[in-house]
This record gives structure tokens, C-alpha cells and sequence, in this order.
């Protein structure tokens, strides 16, 4: 009894927090009428062309083109805040160096400083040597390690291997880059891969960066693309397009989570397996 009970307390906070989604998802084939009329996600009638009609976009260019676009933003960015976050971080786990306290605590002021403070000196910088309306002030920073809150989630992960295992490495030949790269990274799996999990999501729904240093319409990311698809006025527009066009570019972040929930749920044990 106590376990059917636990069960049904659990599956209704579920569709509590699954509704949002299926309301997203039945809004996109209701009217703009029918939308403001009912908050049953259920529409009343299913019309598949709005999708077709929403990756047409009113831009110009199809979701596919802001998809490649988004796409070349993630892929660098997520594997130079990879490389540079591991570097970092096994530094930090596993070396003694002058000013190591001092270092780690700026790391854990940096955590805290909100992203909008930095926002007005990249882009002074940017501007000054050449690369706006480019994507390399959205992916070049990120081979300078500069999300402290990776750094920190892999520190934690280095801390929970036992330095006797770099010690045998050594023993056997292994350099230090070695060691890192054939021992240590197969034990820091499941935090290597919340990093990729955090980076792509948080660089899939980046709104102001790319609003801040591009500026050429067929650039655009897709959160951009979204936006520009929304009249300006903000009426006077299919709200089932804009919100079937969401749905669409929410795909990608929710298949990334689906594949990699295993090791992402894993990042809450720590260490090694």
C-alpha cells in the first residue's frame, strides 16, 4: 500500500512537471484564438503544416541554415572547453604551484561573478582587434578555461582518484600528459561528459551573446532566428509557428539529455566507478 501510494504522489508531480512540454507541444497546432482560450494541451484539431511553415522561419532562411549555424558555435566551443577545463583542473587536483590557494579562490570568485559583468569589456576587446559579427568571441574564450564551474565539477572528480594510480602510471612510463590522458580521463568520464551536457545546452539557449557580437541576419543562431521570427510589435503573428519553431529547436537538447542522462546522473557520485 505504502509503496502503490508512493508511486501515484510520484506520477503526479511527474505530469506536473512533464504539462509545460505538452502544452508547448499541443499549442503548436492550436490557433491563435484557441491558445488563449484553453489551457487543455489537447488542440482540437492536428495540422502538420505549421511545422512545415515553422522551418521555413520568416527570415529568409530555413531553421536548418540557424541549426548549422548554432551548430558551429557548439562543436568548437564545447571541445576547447573540454581540453582546457581537464588541463586546468588537473592542475589544480594534482600539482603544488606558487600562488595555488590564491588561484583556486579567484576560480571561486569567478563562479559567482554574474556572466553580465563581462559582457561590455569582451565585447570593447572584440571590437578593437577585428571579430565581430564572427563566431570566434563566442567559441575562442573557451580555450582559456573560462567556466570556473567546470573547473570546479572536475577538480572533484581528480580529487576522488588515488594518487597511487599516478604513481604506478609513472612507474610504467607514463609521462605527465600521459597519465592525464590514458588513466585519468576514462576514470573522469562521467564528469567530462556533464561538461559537454552543461556547455551544449547553455550555449543552445544563449540569447544576448550572439545578440551582442553578430549582426548579419544569415549568421544568426537559432535563438536569435527565433526571435526575429516574432513581429516586433508583438502582434499580428502566428503564435502556433513561433511556438512550433521552439519545439523544433528544443529537439537537439532534449535528445543530448536523453543520451547522456546515465553518465550526467553519474556526476553525483564522483570519483571513480
Amino acid at each position: 500500500m505504502k509503496k502503490t501510494l508512493t508511486y501515484a504522489v510520484l506520477t503526479v508531480i511527474a505530469v506536473f512537471m512533464i504539462y509545460p512540454l505538452l502544452w508547448l507541444l499541443g499549442a503548436s497546432f492550436k490557433s491563435n484564438q484557441e491558445i488563449y482560450s484553453s489551457v487543455w494541451f489537447f488542440p482540437e484539431n492536428f495540422d502538420f503544416s505549421v511545422y512545415a511553415n515553422a522551418w521555413k522561419t520568416n527570415t529568409g532562411h530555413s531553421m536548418g541554415h540557424y541549426f548549422v549555424n548554432t551548430f558551429a558555435i557548439i562543436i568548437p566551443k564545447t571541445i576547447f572547453a573540454v581540453i582546457s577545463s581537464v588541463l586546468v583542473a588537473y592542475g589544480f587536483a594534482r600539482f603544488d604551484f606558487p600562488l595555488k590557494k590564491l588561484f583556486f579562490r579567484l576560480l571561486m570568485v569567478g563562479m559567482f561573478m554574474p556572466a553580465i559583468v563581462t559582457v561590455m569589456p569582451m565585447y570593447i576587446f572584440w571590437s578593437r582587434v577585428g571579430f565581430t559579427d564572427s563566431y570566434v568571441p563566442l567559441t575562442v574564450p573557451s580555450l582559456f578555461a573560462c567556466e570556473g564551474m567546470f573547473i570546479f565539477i572536475l577538480i572533484q572528480f581528480f580529487r576522488g582518484i588515488p594518487k597511487e594510480i599516478d604513481e604506478a602510471s609513472r612507474i610504467d612510463g607514463c609521462g605527465t600528459l600521459q597519465t592525464l590522458v590514458y588513466i585519468l580521463v576514462p576514470c573522469i568520464k562521467p564528469a567530462i561528459i556533464s561538461v559537454i551536457v552543461f556547455n551544449f545546452l547553455w550555449t543552445m539557449n544563449d540569447f544576448l551573446n550572439p545578440l551582442i557580437f553578430i549582426n548579419s541576419t544569415e549568421k544568426y543562431t537559432l535563438s536569435l532566428a527565433l526571435r526575429t521570427s516574432v513581429d516586433s510589435t508583438g502582434q499580428g503573428y502566428e503564435e502556433g509557428k513561433i511556438i512550433a519553431m521552439s519545439v523544433i529547436g528544443l529537439i537537439p537538447s532534449i535528445t543530448v539529455f536523453a543520451l547522456a542522462q546515465k553518465k550526467f546522473v553519474e556526476i553525483t557520485t564522483g570519483g571513480l566507478s
